[in-house]
């Protein structure tokens, strides 16, 4: 399970208990985020996380994969997944998709405001960490007032030191894959079941991404929630895992 831009696993805090009682999860901290490390090492592309989650799963001997991304993590997965193709067949099973990066867009605010190094750190060190991440969770929720303390606290308390925020920003400015293009073009490649899920009135990654995802890969569906954002794990945690759970299910009986 590999979680979105600015996030930790924390963000998996409602799908993953329950999914391991099915399945061995395997939640991640994405380099630079959560509790993992967080070199200034200017290496967060996701290319560079796919290589380390690439590391991970061949360490592990991970086989018969599931893999879970949303948002960046999404974008991530896709990378992962064309790796795992190449390299180590038979070990990819299916890919759940929410809200996925995959195709260049207008970034959203509070990423871009992030890629001006000097204004990412100006806006934390005079608001504070709580308030950015309030401000951003209302932003991409559906239901504004939906978010709660608990949440904002899970967001924000990674991001309390510099380290953590320089590496946001050094995310934030190596967002978009160099070779985007030709990644988009390989995506007809991964012809494994892929659940894509998506939240009608997502004002980070707009819904045609999702639209053109399903259209490219030869297995998809895709599910739009309709009073959902950004976050359907956490805006509608029971109904976005009854699909997932059902697309697990489904594929496991083929």
């Amino acid at each position: 399970m590999i979680h979105g831009y600015g996030a930790s696993a924390f963000s998996w805090r409602y799908w993953a208990p329950r999914l391991a009682q099915r399945a061995h999860v395997v939640l991640v901290d994405l380099k630079g985020s959560g509790a993992a490390p967080k070199p200034d090492d200017g290496e967060y592309r996701p290319e560079d996380q796919a290589e380390l989650l690439h590391r991970l799963v061949v360490q592990r001997d991970l086989r018969r994969l599931t893999i879970v991304g949303h948002s960046l993590g999404g974008g991530i997965a896709l990378l992962l997944a064309l790796r795992l193709q190449d390299e180590d067949e038979g070990r990819l099973s299916r890919l759940v998709l929410v809200a996925s990066a995959a195709y260049e867009q207008r970034l959203p605010p509070f990423v871009g405001l992030a890629r001006f190094r000097w204004l990412g750190v100006a806006l934390f060190r005079l608001f504070g960490a709580r308030l950015v991440i309030e401000k951003v969770l209302r932003s991409i929720m559906y239901d504004p007032r939906a978010v709660s303390a608990e949440q904002v606290e899970g967001y924000a308390a990674p991001l309390d030191d510099a380290p953590a925020r320089r590496a946001l920003i050094d995310s934030a400015l190596n967002l978009v894959p160099e070779e985007i293009d030709a990644l988009n073009a390989r995506f007809s490649e991964l012809a494994v079941p892929a659940l894509i899920l998506w939240g009608r009135h997502d004002r980070v990654v707009p819904l045609w991404v999702g639209e053109r995802l399903c259209e490219a890969l030869p297995k998809a569906t895709l599910h739009v929630f309709e009073a959902c954002g950004h976050l359907p794990a956490e805006e509608i945690p029971e109904e976005s895992l009854a699909r997932l759970t059902a697309f697990l299910d489904e594929t496991v009986a083929r």
